[in-house]
């Protein structure tokens, strides 16, 4: 079956090497995710790319879009964005930064670094380092 070319940010060839950077065994379902995650800095759902994967490759699962997220999460591809206990966004872009999420419309959005100030953090406890700090603001109409 011939595939289709689509506009993106990487190449098939950039975005199998960025997966092997990062220790992921490039299959072609996870090529086909990845693609769609990396084709601009953008803010998904698993839903979202479920349709946009299914839209223009093979089929992939619902299962297998969840589990390479958390792949790519758990490796430093992307970011998980907790916005509430239900609704978690998917963030191709890995640098710092913080998110206004819009509640009416359930859109996220960045905020711009240096938007938000953190005057001091406490201590990680004995043994631990602090990571990051993510914070989500959220915002609906008045």
């Amino acid at each position: 079956m011939k595939r289709k070319q689509r506009n993106t940010g990487l190449d098939r060839e950039a975005v199998v090497r960025k997966l092997r950077e990062h220790g992921i065994t490039p299959t072609q379902q996870r090529v086909d995710i990845a693609t769609v995650l990396f084709k601009r800095p953008q803010h998904v759902c698993a839903d979202q790319v479920l349709a946009q994967v299914n839209a223009v490759e093979s089929l992939v699962s619902k299962a297998t879009v969840y589990n390479t997220l958390g792949l790519f999460a758990k490796k430093g591809l992307i970011r998980e964005v907790r916005v509430d206990p239900t609704r978690l966004f998917y963030d191709s872009n890995m640098i710092p930064h913080h998110h206004m999420y819009h509640t009416d419309s359930g859109m996220l959005e960045d905020v711009a670094p240096g938007q938000v100030g953190l005057d001091s953090l406490p201590e990680a406890p004995e043994g631990m380092v602090i990571e990051g700090v993510d914070v989500v603001i959220r915002v609906r109409r008045a």
